[in-house]
């Protein structure tokens, strides 16, 4: 497969709007420049001053040298010594050789203290952009896409840009000071030195457009080349890499993607350096054209030796600064369009609501779930279809049906992490979507299938289920109680201080069971939540430790809205009452006797799990 052509990302664009379409992509760099003054404005005022500088000074050491040596070639015609003006001007010039050297290192200092500072603010804008968006977006594959650009090249493309912005200002200045020197020879020298460099910025444009829709063309594949990079080298992939024999295999589709992306890469290189070097000659011949004809005037007696010396060196700084303008031009307008990736993914809607309710409309009435459906981006069906639910406080609810029925889905709903297609969710008469956020996350505890296991000690990984109390190690212990971890904790060196997991130093890992106990008692870190949801965080637990869990959750929540998901139904029938899914609708509902007695799913799984047992 090959990356879309100019013209097919970009049809019937004509040349003129191409040079519109190529102007307007450099809207970013005033928001670029914005950033980093943001970001420190003493060591943007300090690279500002330390590039004018560096700008001027060059054309100020070329005037001098000139002064120099047709001062030397008086002193010679006129056998009196060596002047004191002549030694003036040679410290002048030793000054003015250090402004420049002094300019360059302050340039170079304060843009590798500013890479530092901007790299770690654009890297917590993305985090934090992250935290306001919701679970289906991270789901959605084009988004991610965007994710994955963003943090791939955005982070440094921002000073990249401003650095290329201030030594664009720095070469300009030079080039007016070179340009007023050379007026002095002949005006159409300086006409000579701009439009000598023109066909090579043209090329380097040109291939700048080229390299960065390579570069979004291929996001998927890098994606994959991340994901298979990170299968291969993670601890908790390992075991069944190595048991499987999947190294080889997957280790040979990282090097199929490798050289897929490697040939266009090459393709491309090859074609930017083989034109940016032919029409580099352009340049090379329009200078010594110039250099002869400077060399012929000063043989005429058109002007000085010192002259001639001063407008050789003046072309030839003069040239470089014109090249160096534009291709930092070019290196703008390539960076602008990575910084596109940087805020396209900032700019991505918020899709959930940020309310400012703090009470119900109906204080007492408990969840409600009204008409909700709810569709995964992309997906040509509906996940949940037409749910209607209403929980009080008191009652438990669990949830029963295949994997895939939408279970799992529905508490996400409930927890904030989706907003409904269709339909609405109410939590005491108010919609979820109108309330403050974190006064909904506070009253609600829960551990869902795939928790995580954090890599910190016992006592966060337990405190994260309220960042609120992260600390607190007197609720760690409470939690622990409530989520009955207490006794293998008290049991392990260090206890709530011992560090888990693999990744650091003396990290211990726990079994299946024992890390399902921290996951419970996260739950519980919220003590003044009202609805309490466990999503199936048992099931590495033998059924006698599933049922004391179970037991002791619903002893704790009594005067709360209790939802639970377990595939055992010795479970599952203590709930007031069960929601029986499948393909995302209700198809049964009711207590575990009614159930029974309507001879439907849930009686025939019920059975079949019975039977299992006998």
């Amino acid at each position: 497969m090959s990356p879309p052509s100019t013209a097919a990302s970009a049809p019937n664009d004509p040349t003129a709007n191409g040079w519109r379409q190529y102007l307007g992509v450099f809207r970013y760099s005033r928001r670029a420049i914005a950033l980093v003054w943001q970001t420190s404005r003493l060591l943007t005022l300090v690279l500002a001053t330390a590039t004018v500088i560096a700008g001027l000074l060059p054309a100020a050491a070329a005037w001098v040298g000139q002064l120099i040596v047709d001062g030397v070639v008086a002193a010679i015609q006129a056998d009196a010594g060596v002047p004191n003006r002549l030694i003036a001007l040679v410290a002048l010039e030793g000054v003015i050789m250090a402004g420049i050297a002094g300019g360059q290192r302050a340039i170079q200092t304060t843009q590798s203290l500013l890479r530092a500072q901007l790299g770690q603010r654009v890297n917590v804008m993305i985090l934090e952009k992250a935290q306001t968006l919701q679970l289906a977006d991270f789901e959605d594959s084009e988004f991610y896409d965007k994710l994955t650009r963003a943090r791939r090249e955005a982070s440094s493309r921002p000073l990249s840009l401003v650095n290329r912005t201030f030594g664009l200002i720095q070469n300009a200045i030079s080039l007016m000071s070179f340009a007023g020197l050379l007026l002095g020879f002949s005006p159409w020298a300086v006409a000579i030195l701009v439009i000598a460099g023109l066909p090579q910025f043209f090329s380097e444009a040109k291939f700048s457009g080229d390299a960065f829709r390579l570069f979004r063309w291929r996001s998927p594949d890098t994606r994959r080349q991340m994901y298979l990079e990170t299968v291969l080298a993670r601890e908790d992939s390992a075991k069944e890499v190595k048991l499987f024999a999947l190294g080889p295999l997957f280790l040979n589709r990282y090097r199929e993607i490798f050289q897929r992306l490697y040939k266009e890469d090459r393709r491309l290189t090859l074609r930017r350096d083989i034109w940016g070097f032919a029409l580099g000659l352009i340049a090379t011949m329009a200078f010594y054209t110039t250099y002869a004809w400077i060399v012929l005037t000063t043989v005429a007696g058109g002007i000085t030796l010192g002259q001639m010396t001063m407008y050789l060196a003046v072309f030839r700084q003069g040239q470089s600064a014109v090249s160096a303008s534009l291709t930092a031009i070019s290196g703008m307008y390539e960076d602008n369009l990575y910084l596109s990736n940087l805020y396209e993914y900032l700019e991505q809607p918020v899709s959930i609501g940020q309310g400012t309710t703090t009470t119900g409309a109906m204080p007492g009435d408990g969840l409600r779930f009204e008409g909700v459906s709810f569709r995964y981006p992309g997906s040509e069906r509906n996940a949940l279809e037409q749910i209607s639910l209403h929980l009080t406080p008191g009652r438990s609810l669990a949830l029963v049906g295949d994997n895939g029925s939408g279970k799992t889905t529905l508490i996400k709903m409930l927890a904030g992490l989706y907003a409904p297609s269709e339909g609405r969710i109410l939590l005491d008469g108010t919609d979820l979507q109108d309330w403050r956020g974190d006064v909904l996350s506070a009253r609600i505890g829960i551990i869902f299938q795939d928790f995580m296991r954090y890599q910190l000690p016992v006592g966060e990984n337990i405190g994260a289920g309220d960042v609120r109390h992260f600390n607190d190690e007197t609720r760690w212990q409470r939690a622990a109680e409530k989520g009955l971890a207490n006794d293998f904790i008290d049991s392990i060196p260090g206890g709530y201080h011992a560090q888990l997991g693999r990744w650091f130093s003396d990290g211990r890992e726990l079994s299946g069971g024992q890390w399902q106990k921290v996951a419970v008692a996260r739950a519980f870190m919220r003590e003044a939540a009202d609805i309490l949801v466990l999503d199936e965080p048992t099931a590495a637990m033998d059924a006698g430790a599933e049922a004391e869990i179970f037991e002791h959750f619903r002893n704790l929540s009594r005067d709360r809205m209790a939802i639970l998901i377990s595939h055992r139904f010795s479970t599952v029938r203590m709930a007031d009452e069960i929601v029986v899914l499948d393909q995302g609708r209700i198809i049964e509902r009711g207590d575990h006797p009614s159930l029974l007695a309507a001879q439907g799913r849930y009686a025939r799984l019920f059975h079949l799990q019975a039977a299992g047992y006998q």
